[in-house]
């Protein structure tokens, strides 16, 4: 079929020339005296959808069915606050016709056009909606803003609304998946944490592989995700789409976008397995966390207030370090790049790491024996002296596949990560004053260099490890597993049901010691309380209850 057509039209009283070249479609306005004045081109991978009459889609749908009219939705570009192109509208024009048999060949041809470029749409989605993350608005986003534009697209959707913590996760890991193109999490980062954990979950199922096992190479998904921004900070969707916006992520998905992640795997002793994309933290930001939990009530207001209380408790943690370089030739987490769809760093990384489509079931697996968490006899001498270690006193030690960017923090814990490299950045942040580690969180939200600070490193790395000095080994047991009997119960803080947006994960008793660390709280409200001498990982907002791990 020739894709190809054009003809007159006309918007309102105003006549255009219309041309669809197959990959694009066009309109230039003609005035009386036939000569063109302003055109609109759209490719016709953005056009989202075709509809006889005069259609309406949001705020509310409605139709006008009329014999010689069609309606036209697509992407249109908002530069408005600041966003330079990145905030996506639903962009509508009405055509008139001359007659219904031209009418009906626009939009046959607008139709067979959309099939024949857009090959990546998604046709059925699966839809999991938290009605708990963030301002508890999951529902009212989808069925107001999305599911309009799902049905406009010609998406068929099956919604689930989640009512219990890691439902998302165990659906996807145990019912039949058969006939999705796709997976949408209508909420926050622990929404997409579920799903992320639940596919690759089942991924290795069907592939026979044990994913808690660090010497497997991990089989990549088929199945996409999607992210309808719905909770607190939405962290991945605003480092991935560059906006926080329902509408312009449904488009997105309309569309088949899509943009390859890093996952960061983290093994504990025991070899069992979390994933991370955005922020593995500890110290800081995994207290943070722990503390947020005790006040859920307060909504996502939780965090600041959790934040300030952290923060004047003035905590820091003995730890080793150790980590295997990137290559800094390829790129540097200082190099003030921003890694946007079609970086040339990303792009060059998956042609390395994925040689050939065979190879492409693992980032890291032929890497595999610089990352054995065996440091003793399975790497050669070479291989060791990879890796460096440090060792010190920490305010906290972070690791991030992403920018980590949000609203708050818009460009994010490391602003130069790249999406889809095979690396990581660890940032490692000294003991220090109070004032300077302030100085520190504040450049977070400015755009101040927060790593050009006397007592903070950052490194692009393959693989960490993280440990506590073998005095501490002991107390590190008591504090977080509560495996000593001999702790006065009195002194044990009982922390159940950890989550963050609804993605809730039980974590073991944590015992308070009596040691005290070597710089004190400066306020003295918190003077009288006793710090731990160990902190929890925060595990892109849930807490792990351990605190030796491997991540690569």
């Amino acid at each position: 079929m020739d894709l190809g057509l054009e003809s007159s039209l006309w918007v309102g009283n105003k006549r255009y020339r219309a041309v669809l070249t197959g990959w694009h479609f066009k309109w230039t306005e003609v005035d009386k005296k036939n000569r063109d004045k302003k055109t609109v081109l759209v490719p016709v991978a953005e056009v989202a959808g075709v509809e006889e009459g005069r259609v309406e889609i949001l705020p509310q749908k409605s139709v006008e069915d009329t014999d010689k009219d069609f309606t036209v939705f697509y992407v249109k570009r908002s530069s408005g606050g600041g966003s330079y192109g990145l905030l996506w509208r639903l962009g509508r024009i009405q055509f008139s016709c001359a007659s219904r048999v031209l009418r009906d060949q626009w939009t046959k041809h607008l139709r067979a056009a959309l099939k024949t470029h857009s090959p990546l749409r998604p046709h059925r989605l699966l839809v999991f909606i938290n009605p708990f993350g963030g301002k508890k608005k999951g529902r009212q986003i989808y069925h107001s803003l999305v599911a309009p534009l799902f049905e406009l697209a010609g998406i068929s959707s099956h919604v689930i609304v989640t009512e219990r913590a890691n439902q998302a996760r165990d659906h996807l890991l145990k019912k039949d998946l058969t006939g999705f193109d796709g997976v949408v999490c209508v909420g926050g980062d622990g929404m997409f944490s579920e799903l992320l954990h639940g596919l690759i979950g089942r991924t290795q199922q069907e592939a026979g592989l044990c994913e808690n096992d660090p010497a497997v190479a991990l089989q990549p998904c088929p199945l996409h995700i999607g992210i309808i921004p719905a909770g607190s900070t939405d962290c991945v969707c605003f480092a991935t789409v560059g906006v926080v916006d329902p509408v312009t992520s449904a488009l997105h998905i309309i569309i088949g976008d899509s943009q390859p992640l890093d996952v960061c795997s983290v093994h504990d002793v025991s070899a069992q397995v979390r994933y991370s994309v955005s922020l593995l933290g500890y110290g800081f930001y995994g207290d943070v966390l722990a503390e947020s939990e005790k006040h859920r009530w307060m909504g996502p207001l939780r965090y600041d207030y959790s934040g300030a209380v952290v923060y004047l408790s003035n905590r820091s943690y003995s730890g080793i370090v150790q980590y295997l370089p990137a290559d800094p030739l390829l790129s540097s987490p200082r190099d003030k790049t921003r890694c946007l769809a079609g970086c040339s760093v990303c792009s060059r990384s998956t042609e390395r790491l994925f040689p050939h489509s065979s190879d492409s079931g693992s980032l890291y697996s032929s890497h595999f024996s610089q990352f054995s968490t065996d440091s003793e006899g399975s790497n050669t001498d070479a291989q060791k002296s990879e890796w460096v270690s440090v060792e010190g006193r920490f305010r906290c030690v972070s690791l991030t596949c992403m920018s980590s960017s949000c609203a708050r923090s818009p460009l994010g814990l490391s602003p130069s990560a790249h999406l889809a490299d095979g690396t990581g950045d660890l940032i490692l942040v000294w003991d220090t004053h109070p004032l300077g580690f302030l100085k520190f969180l504040y450049r977070h939200t400015s755009t101040q260099d927060q790593f050009d600070l006397p007592f903070v490193e950052v490194h692009r790395v393959k693989a960490v490890r993280f440990s506590v000095p073998s005095g501490r080994e002991e107390q590190e047991y008591e504090e977080i597993g509560g495996f000593s009997s001999e702790i006065d119960e009195g002194q044990r803080e009982c922390v159940d049901t950890v989550s963050r947006n609804g993605s809730q994960q039980h974590l073991a008793q944590r015992a308070m010691t009596s040691e005290r660390k070597a710089a004190t709280p400066f306020l003295c409200g918190l003077c009288c309380k006793k710090s731990p001498s160990v902190s929890v990982w925060n595990c892109d907002g849930e807490i792990l209850p351990f605190t030796k791990i491997v991540c690569k």
